[in-house]
């Protein structure tokens, strides 16, 4: 369940705050087989089942850009901020894949506040994003998502 700031101004009195989790959604081979066609990126680990029953993960896996594209769907299930003219996606800092998603893996996020700061016409947040992989000890990825909500 998303929560709700009534205005950016209301973020930085959130600061450490977990946010979250998101609902699961299963990594299909059909999502990782699209994500291959928009990117071209058709390495046999991502898109070749049989061959990759043999591979070091016993499956075909997610790409990591796919799971971290992945941190756009689960961030307005996290933070909705009201009183803005927009969101905008202003970049990622510090990226990290600590584990495969295997296909057929359900993966959900979870969120952190990690620093807000004025900028003109609104606020900049830095949201620290983990995509976590159901019944597995480490995170697909975790990633400093920086938005900007402008007034």
């Amino acid at each position: 369940m998303s929560r709700v700031f009534e205005s950016p101004h209301e973020l930085g009195d959130a600061i450490g705050v977990a946010l979250g989790p998101t609902d699961w959604i299963e990594i299909t081979q059909e999502r990782i087989d699209t994500f291959a066609d928009a990117t071209g990126d058709h390495q046999w680990i991502h898109c070749d089942p049989e061959r990759a029953k043999d591979g070091p993960f016993g499956a075909t896996i997610a790409h990591g850009y796919l799971t971290l594209s992945l941190t756009s769907l689960f961030l307005p299930d996290l933070v909705t901020v009201r009183g803005i003219s927009m969101g905008i996606n202003y970049g990622t800092d510090k990226v990290r894949f600590p584990a495969p998603v295997p296909v057929g893996s359900r993966v959900r996020g979870r969120g952190e506040i990690t620093g807000v700061a004025e900028i003109n016409g609104g606020v900049q947040a830095t949201i620290r994003i983990t995509v976590e992989i159901e019944d597995s000890p480490k995170p697909a990825c975790v990633a400093d998502a920086v938005a900007r909500y402008l007034t």
